[in-house]
């Protein structure tokens, strides 16, 4: 049911939006620098803003705590872009390994296993097997802890090892990821 507190309070947010949709917009682009996130932190802060209304309304400057908010939203996106870049620059920081004659059937085998494995035990095996990273910086790359590291390394070189029907597991995903990267460097 629609009061007339209510209608009076969503034509005061509309104005409000309309007002300073565009300005805070703008901030956002300028913090971020992402001209493209711009409109969606707005949008996000003004939706934050509308469901606590009632308090925005009544502060003293709503148009700062608005800005406030895109400020946090912002700041929020940066770190998660930077933890996000970091974690990349990690993952690919390793060295590249050659590997002369390499054996197509046994790539493919291990690629098809990898695939086979839930998604964190397969990112812990490439990370540790593949990249040779210590637990500690796949943990890192992974945002995961070192114990979680460990397990799941040890759980998804078991069922590779299941998978493939050999104790040589860990050398052959090494090889085979390492072949495989290689490949995938000539076709570009």
């Amino acid at each position: 049911m629609g009061t007339v507190v209510d209608d009076a309070a969503s034509v005061e947010f509309h104005a409000f939006f309309e007002r300073h949709y565009a300005e805070l917009s703008r901030l956002a682009h300028l913090l971020t620098g992402e001209p493209d996130a711009a409109d969606d932190l707005a949008a996000d802060a003004l939706l934050a803003l509308w469901h606590r209304w009632d308090r925005v309304r009544a502060a003293d400057h709503p148009a700062a705590y608005a800005r406030g908010v895109v400020a946090n939203l912002a700041r929020t996106r940066v770190r998660t872009a930077v933890r996000e870049r970091r974690r990349i620059a990690l993952f690919w920081s390793q060295r590249e390994e050659r590997t002369e004659n390499p054996d197509v059937a046994g790539v493919v085998d291990v690629q098809e296993a990898l695939r086979g494995l839930p998604f964190r035990k397969r990112a812990c095996v490439v990370l540790r097997h593949a990249f040779d990273l210590s637990e500690k910086d796949t943990a890192l790359a992974l945002g995961v802890s070192v114990g979680t590291v460990k397990s799941q390394t040890s759980k998804g070189m078991a069922e590779l090892q299941r998978l493939l029907g050999t104790q040589a597991a860990p050398k052959q995903v090494h090889a085979a990821i390492a072949r495989s990267g290689e490949a995938a460097g000539r076709n570009r």
